[in-house]
Order: C-alpha cells, then structure tokens, then sequence
C-alpha cells in the first residue's frame, strides 16, 4: 500500500493558499474596478489613506468657503440694489429740492413737493432696512436687528453695528459682508453729522410751512443731499469692489477644486486599464494553478491506490 508524501502534501497545501490568495487579489481588483476606488479600508496602503483623510478634510472647508462666497456674493449684489434705489431716490429728491428752491413756485406747488419728498423719505427708510434673500439686515452689520428705527418723534436712527464682519472664502481670506447703514446713509454736512432722512425730513418740514424761508431751506437742503449722494456713490464703489473680488476668489475656488479632485484621483482612484491587465493576470495565474493542481492530484491518487 503506498501512501501520499510529505512533500506531496506540503504541495497541497502551498497551492491551496496560493490559489486562495489569488481568488482574494481577484475580488480585491474586481471591487476596484466596480467602485472605482482602490483603498478598501486604510491597512491597504496607510500613506494613500492619510492623504486621502487630509484631502477629505480640505474638500470639507472648500465646500463651506464656495457656500459662504456664492451667499456673500448674493448679499453684496442685493446691498449694491438698494444702494442703487437709493441713489435714484436722492437724485429725485435733489431735482425736487431744485424746484422747491425756485422763487416761482407757490405755496401749493412746494406743498406738493413736500409730499412727493415725504414719499421718498418712506421710501429711503424701507430700503435702509433691506434684508438678504435669507431676512438678514443688509445694513445692520451684525446684528440681525433693523438696521435704523424711528422714535416717536419720527426721528430716524442708526442701530446696528459699526462692523459688517468678514466672511472666510479661501485660506487666509476674508471678504467684508456688506456695509453697515452709518457708511451708507450717514455723513458730514457743513460740519455737522447728519443723514439722508434728516435731510430730507428737514426739508419736508420746511416746505410744509416749518420755515419762513422755504426756497431757502430747499437751497441749503441741496448741500446735505449732495453729500448723501456722494456718501451712496462711495458705498457703490466699496460693494462694486468686493463683488469683483468675490468672483475672482469663486474662479480660484474653482481652480482648486479641479486640483483637489485630480490629487485626490492620483492617490486613491483605481487606475481602471492597470487594474483589467492586473485581473487578467490574476485569472491566468489561478487557472494555471488550477491546471498543475489537478494534474498532480490526479496523479498523486493514482501512486497512493497502486
């Protein structure tokens, strides 16, 4: 009676594990191939899995800061709106002013401007008090209150913040949120502090009879509505500025963001034509194994029933 070797036996036994670890690479290539990825778990390649970990968390703080820069170029562009309205406004008001101020307009007449002027005051503080498409306060700075309110008397004051706060949109920048309303409907007028509502009320009152010169106080009104309209060209200009700054920073985030998704690929991605050559390879290998397995077990069970 013969018996099966030893070293026949440790045969078996080498190409078993060697036919088990390549049905293992098989389906390890296989799933890269399916899910594109080619990092199963960390312990593959703890390098590539660090890195990949490391980009995972700059995608992170890429996607907040292209939220936050997408929301601040919105508000920018609704602050710019208002400030535009109200450039209009004033201007109409300076034109109403111009008429209140000529020596041929009656009593009637100025009263009629008055009203017009008192319609625009309304108007002015409406937009002042504008809000983000979110019902955020465009010119409060940070608070999340109105941005002016009137007392009792019907006097208008600011009461917000002095700051807008800066908003992060790429690494180590920071892009102000808008313009409080005292940068933007507040100035200096013959030396003295004032605003356009103060102005412009100013004049309603004095139209309607509050002065006994009206063409005067429509003449003098002119310099305080200059200075407005000078104050809501600067503001403008300020919000026309950080609007362009913004898209600029949304093209860079963009740049980055194909950057990102490239090294991203590079590191863990599964290269698909390497991966198809390398599973072919694997199945070439496991059915040669396959083969030599069986010819020697055939002929190992024929040795051991002579």
């Amino acid at each position: 009676m013969s018996f099966v070797s030893t070293s026949t036996v440790s045969f078996f036994n080498r190409s078993l594990a060697q036919m088990a670890e390549l049905r293992g690479a098989i389906e390890r290539t296989r799933t890269q191939i399916a899910t594109g990825q080619r990092l199963e778990r960390g312990s593959d390649d703890p390098a590539a899995a660090a890195q990949l970990r490391s980009l995972a968390r700059r995608d992170a703080l890429a996607a907040m800061e292209r939220e936050n820069a997408a929301r601040l170029g919105e508000d920018l562009a609704a602050a710019s709106t208002e400030v535009e309205a109200v450039t209009a406004l004033l201007q109409r008001a300076r034109e109403l002013a111009v008429q209140a101020a000529s020596t041929p307009t009656g009593a009637d007449g100025r009263r009629a401007i008055a009203f017009e002027l008192q319609q625009l005051n309304e108007e002015l503080f409406s937009r002042a008090n504008g809000t983000t498409l979110t019902g955020e306060p465009l010119f409060a700075g940070q608070s999340s209150d109105p941005a002016f309110v009137r007392d009792g008397s019907g006097n208008v004051s600011y009461a917000g913040t002095p700051e807008s706060g800066a908003v992060p949109v790429a690494p180590g920048t920071a892009i102000e949120r808008g313009l409080p309303g005292s940068e933007v409907f507040e100035f200096v007028s013959g030396g003295m502090p004032t605003s356009a509502f103060a102005v412009l009320g100013g004049l309603v009152a004095a139209l309607n009879g509050g002065s006994p010169d009206p063409a005067g106080a429509a003449l003098a009104a002119l310099e305080g509505i200059d200075a407005a309209l000078d104050t809501t060209s600067r503001a403008q200009t300020i919000l026309g500025t950080r609007m362009a700054w913004v898209e600029q920073v949304q093209e860079q985030q963009a740049d980055r963001g194909v950057t990102l998704a490239e090294r991203r690929s590079r590191v863990g991605d599964t290269e698909i034509a390497e991966a198809i050559a390398r599973l072919q390879q694997s199945l070439t290998a496991l059915e040669a194994s396959q083969a030599a397995f069986a010819r020697v077990s055939s002929l190992s069970l024929f040795n051991a029933l002579r």
